[in-house]
């Protein structure tokens, strides 16, 4: 169990409820936001572990309430399956690389994040175009969920370019993460980085971000999603900065 200073316990805390709050209102966002953070205070591959649970939980709950929105065709289910490959890869990755490539994999995967939400705003993509390459892209995804523990830089910005209606985008991202977090759990228990200790980390990481999940999901109906996503935006680039400071 690492030693926290309080300092670092209210960081990691707000960010599990900044966490929460984007995933109650768009459907993603705890990983994206939470593991950065833990990141900077804790060992990568401890962060990494420690959010499995979670994202497994709050994916599970919203695939509850809004899986009937999924996408159709097998789209939703080939995005999962390439998720899960990708998941298994990347988990052996986490284990076979150092601590410092790790740190410099994050905060590559969280400027590109950036950079595609800000260079490509408007970018659409047609969804003929998109069941050829769900696999593929899927997969990719999966592999930087294992590694890194942050897969939107590349399932995010796939699943944006369609233009979706917000619960179908909700239900189909839910799906593919849950998935994801099933491949990982026995894997990482496989490989010894799933203790006991990092299972109470873990239950103790849900209590801020189901606390704040409903939260956001009202902000969703009552506030500007633009201002709220520049703010993370804002957030996760300092997070970015600190994680490549820290590796060099």
């Amino acid at each position: 169990m690492p030693e926290l200073d309080l300092s670092a316990l209210v960081a990691i805390f707000a960010a599990l409820s900044l966490g929460g709050l984007m995933k109650g209102a768009t459907g993603m966002g705890t990983p994206v936001v939470a593991v950065p953070v833990m990141a900077a205070f804790v060992d990568v591959k401890l962060a990494v572990v420690v959010m499995v649970i979670p994202n497994l939980a709050t994916n599970l709950w919203q695939i509850r309430q809004h899986g009937q929105h999924r996408l159709g065709e097998g789209f939703a289910t080939r995005f999962a399956l390439g998720g899960a490959i990708g998941a298994l890869l990347g988990t052996w990755l986490l284990v076979a690389l150092p601590v410092r490539s790790l740190s410099l994999t994050m905060a590559a995967a969280v400027i590109l994040y950036i950079v595609l939400r800000l260079a490509r705003p408007d970018f659409r993509l047609d969804i003929a175009a998109a069941r050829r390459v769900v696999l593929p892209a899927s997969t990719a995804a999966g592999v930087l969920q294992g590694a890194a523990g942050i897969s939107a830089p590349i399932a995010v910005s796939f699943l944006n370019a369609l233009r979706l209606d917000r619960l179908v985008f909700i239900a189909t991202i839910s799906i593919f993460f849950a998935t994801m977090s099933l491949v990982q759990i026995p894997a990482l228990l496989w490989v010894g980085l799933l203790t006991p200790q990092v299972l109470l980390l873990a239950a103790l990481a849900l209590i801020p971000i189901f606390a704040a999940m409903p939260v956001g999901a009202w902000l969703a109906r009552h506030l500007s999603a633009a201002q709220f996503d520049r703010a993370i935006l804002v957030l996760l680039t300092l997070l970015a900065l600190r994680l490549i400071w820290s590796a060099i």
